[in-house]
């Protein structure tokens, strides 16, 4: 269990710093979704992981939007991309500062598109300006709104009231996923069997309108039965 556990790590770490470094080769944000992409079916298959999308004709091919998603495991974002990859959808992900310094994830996040948010910061007008000028250039916007790793029993925590701000702001419609499969378990038990195959399920909801004046947390429970 150990030898995988550390050969995972760092073939994980080979494959992220690799495609950040092609990812700060290139501005065109097709390009970097292609890589995002790219580098999310590579690591699914090391970790014999394959992604079932619900509800898979609810997701838009093209619109900017807020994608939003609840957040258990490291794995989450490559799970994300690989729903959306038929889809138009790209942007910056919302990113925290301890990402951005990672050893293993800095690279990789600091160039495949990505704003920081920095909380320790008493002004936000910077993070706010950057989400600005992504949607300018027509650019969705993709963030967990519950902040952090869910480590908890509960299927989700409460959610920041940021999600709802930024969207409301910049007047773009959300696009719910729920990720119902435990990706911290299903990550836990791929370092403990090599030979395990698993599926992780996703199910898209139905878009809400940003001037939706019921909590995104609220709509999103409802939405999913949680």
């Amino acid at each position: 269990m150990i030898f995988n556990a550390i050969k995972q790590f760092l073939y994980g770490m080979y494959l992220t710093n690799s495609f950040g470094f092609k990812l700060s080769k290139t501005n065109d944000p097709m390009e970097k979704k292609r890589l995002r992409l790219a580098y999310s079916e590579a690591q699914l298959n090391i970790l014999n992981i394959t992604v079932e999308v619900e509800n898979k004709e609810k997701i838009p091919t093209q619109g900017q939007y807020l994608v939003v998603a609840n957040h258990r495991g490291i794995i989450d974002p490559p799970i994300i991309e690989m729903a959306l990859k038929q889809s138009n959808i790209f942007g910056p992900w919302i990113s925290k500062k301890e990402l951005y310094n990672s050893l293993f994830f800095g690279l990789f996040v600091r160039n495949a598109g990505s704003i920081l948010l920095d909380r320790e910061k008493n002004q936000m007008s910077g993070f706010f300006a950057e989400i600005k000028a992504a949607v300018k250039r027509g650019e969705s916007i993709f963030i967990f709104p519950e902040g952090t790793r869910n480590k908890t029993d509960d299927v989700l925590t409460s959610f920041k009231e940021g999600s709802r701000i930024i969207a409301l702001k910049n007047r773009l419609p959300i696009l719910p996923l729920y990720i119902k499969t435990n990706t911290a378990e299903a990550l836990k038990k791929r370092l403990d069997n090599s030979k395990i195959e698993q599926s992780i399920t996703i199910v898209v909801g139905d878009i809400i309108e940003y001037k939706d004046k019921r909590s995104l947390e609220e709509n999103y429970r409802e939405m999913f039965s949680l």
